[in-house]
């Protein structure tokens, strides 16, 4: 661990060279090193002071791309009189960059140019490979900008950024393991958390909170001291899913603060891979609240018109979503405005099957079309219950309805329960309890959905649609825990099958020839089956099943 002074130091260093680049000052006419997409930096320096920077000036960059195209790209105020830019340069080439500064008098941070020489990236991390994340054009699932297929597979560390998972230690260790078992993004509050009053010890990180106590100003140090995580994610191919504070902030801080602090987000960490979400638990007013009605039209009307400002300002055009109490949709004034539809179904163990399913096909079918994940359900372990055969559950039967993602949580984690301190009371005067992060890690659900993710990737499964009349019997609202079912067009037929004490059969198959198999989920052991004809009328029985539990069931197309 390191000591108060070396820590520092550290955190300075890890934020001005863990970026593509140099931080310096470029000087007129200078020409700058840069790898396409990945973050490179720069900063300014005033040589006027300001009595308060923050709220006085704002500075961003001009900068023309080869092709000709300008964007704007917001700095972030640094602390002092520094303010610094973080750009991920799409394309290799020679790019013009100019400051532009709403203290135009000040050339200091207004008018000063130089050239960007940006060179291909020859690395492997996927997202600086294959550039940001983007809603494909089948509006069902995500991708990078050059067209790679992104299987969002979440996990949520709401509090993640706070000094109770240690940095380095703690924050390594969960990282490793989630990238080891095949996670591909982290929800993570910046830094506004839910279940505690504002400024609770709780949520402090090494330096303090990320706005000063009235809100009048960011906390720059904050923010270095979260930079070497979210950089950290991104080093090992994580993307982060950055929830901008929780949806009862809005009434707390008011919009003008709101938008700074999204500004703050937008300038900081947009050149990473990253999402957004506008807000956990979007429309939920604060708990202890008396004005819970009118908070929650404030939040709804806040949060559309948070979304158009964030789209504005965002040169990367990164996807926007909000974290809700059932769908994004529902909270805001118009749903076109967000890129894709987050759900929170319930944490009620097997009871809050039911309207899982139904909002993921409510919102599959709703219009505009977007692709829908659940962003919250059923932490594995919460209130005792909860266990790893409703984690496989909800993520088999979401994904073969046509999910588009899916995100994991753990109870212990998503609070960073500690051995020396569990996290305690929230509010409302009760208390969340489960084990301490750690411990929360190996939970036997989070390898599971490893597994499931791994088995879908071996084919086109961003292609997958979801064909409940392929098995009989399905789920219907009679009885939520028979088959799932979808096909991956020419490549197989995937099925999930709660329950083993019914016999089922494929209906509709297409002519031709499989390979079939059982796939446990538990462990990804799987139990061929052999070769498979579907009947003239496309029908197939598979045999007994090898044990009573739930399965998988795969059909190959041989061809």
């Amino acid at each position: 661990m390191f000591d108060a002074i070396s820590r520092r130091s550290f955190v300075k260093a890890v934020a001005a060279s863990a970026v593509a680049g140099s931080a310096a000052k470029p000087g007129f006419g200078e020409e700058k090193a840069a790898i396409s997409g990945s973050p490179t930096e720069w900063s300014y320096a005033s040589g006027k002071q300001y009595s308060d920077p923050f709220n006085q000036v704002e500075v961003d960059a001009i900068v023309t791309l080869p092709s000709g195209q300008e964007e704007r790209i917001p700095a972030f105020w640094a602390g002092g009189s520094t303010w610094r830019v973080r750009y991920a340069p799409p394309v290799p080439g020679l790019y013009k960059v100019r400051s532009d500064s709403t203290d135009a008098a000040n050339r200091d941070l207004h008018g000063q140019t130089f050239t960007l020489n940006v060179q291909p990236y020859s690395g492997q991390n996927p997202h600086y490979k294959h550039g940001v994340l983007k809603v494909a054009e089948d509006q069902r699932h995500f991708q990078h900008a050059d067209g790679t297929p992104f299987f969002w597979l979440g996990d949520t560390w709401w509090m993640g950024l706070c000094k109770r998972l240690s940095w380095p230690d703690g924050f390594e260790t969960l990282t490793a393991d989630r990238v080891q078992k095949g996670f591909t993004i982290v929800q993570i509050v910046a830094g506004l958390y839910p279940d505690m009053e504002p400024f609770d010890e709780r949520g402090a990180n090494e330096v303090g909170y990320p706005w000063e106590r009235d809100y009048s100003r960011i906390n720059p140090a904050y923010f270095d001291e979260a930079d070497v995580r979210i950089q950290h994610l991104a080093d090992h191919g994580l993307a982060a899913c950055i929830v901008g504070f929780w949806g009862y902030f809005i009434p707390r801080m008011g919009m003008t603060k709101v938008k700074q602090h999204w500004r703050y987000l937008v300038a900081r960490w947009g050149a990473y891979p990253v999402v957004w979400c506008l807000a956990g638990e979007g429309t939920m007013p604060y708990y202890l609240s008396k004005t819970k009605e009118q908070d929650a039209e404030k939040q709804k009307h806040g949060l559309t018109e948070l979304a158009r400002y964030v789209h504005s300002i965002d040169p990367h055009h990164h996807p926007v979503t909000i974290h809700p109490s059932s769908s994004a949709r529902l909270c805001v004034d118009d749903p076109s405005v967000l890129d894709f539809d987050m759900l929170q179904t319930g944490h009620s163990d097997r009871q809050s099957v039911p309207n899982t399913i139904e909002t993921v096909n409510r919102s599959i079918a709703a219009s505009p079309k977007m692709p829908v994940l659940i962003g919250e359900v059923c932490y594995e372990g919460i209130v005792e219950a909860s266990r790893e055969e409703v984690e496989r559950f909800m993520f088999w039967a979401a994904i073969l309805s046509g999910n588009g993602g899916h995100t994991y949580g753990a109870n212990g984690i998503w609070q960073v329960n500690t051995r020396e301190k569990p996290y305690g009371l929230s509010p409302h005067g009760h208390s969340w309890g489960g084990p301490p992060w750690d411990i929360a890690a190996q939970l036997p659900g989070s390898r599971q959905l490893g597994l499931a993710k791994a088995l879908l990737m071996r084919y086109s499964w961003w292609k997958l649609e979801a064909k409940p009349e392929l098995v009989e019997p399905r789920w219907s609202k009679a009885d939520y825990w028979e088959p799932f079912v979808g096909r991956i067009p020419g490549e197989a037929v995937v099925a999930f099958l709660p329950s083993a004490f019914k016999p089922v059969t494929f209906n509709h198959l297409d002519a031709g020839n499989y390979r079939a198999f059982f796939f446990n989920p538990s462990d990804a052991t799987e139990t061929p089956i052999g070769d498979v004809t579907p009947d003239t009328s496309g029908s197939w029985k598979p045999p007994e099943i090898p044990i009573f539990r739930d399965w998988v069931v795969v059909l190959e197309n041989k061809a």
